[in-house]
């Protein structure tokens, strides 16, 4: 898997792989080989952004400390 792909290109690139499969005319092999590669494209993004939450969940603040960053819902 291309590990240097974009989210934004892995998020394109199964978007397409959705609607070619959602048109329903490919060959079953095709299709089993082209629904692996969405699913391989589907854990790259959900690595990506699982990195990026990890880093939003510390900031820096500006003695250098790491402080941890919560969202509070409102109620």
């Amino acid at each position: 898997m291309e590990e240097k792909m974009t989210f934004e290109e892995a998020m394109k690139n199964l978007e397409d792989i959705v609607e070619k499969l959602e048109e329903g005319d490919v060959p079953l092999e095709e299709a089993i080989a082209i629904y692996r590669k969405g699913m391989e494209l589907s854990k790259l993004c959900h690595d990506k952004l699982k990195d990026v939450e990890e880093q939003l969940t510390q900031i820096i603040t500006e003695d250098g400390k790491k402080q941890e960053f919560s969202i509070q819902e409102e109620e």
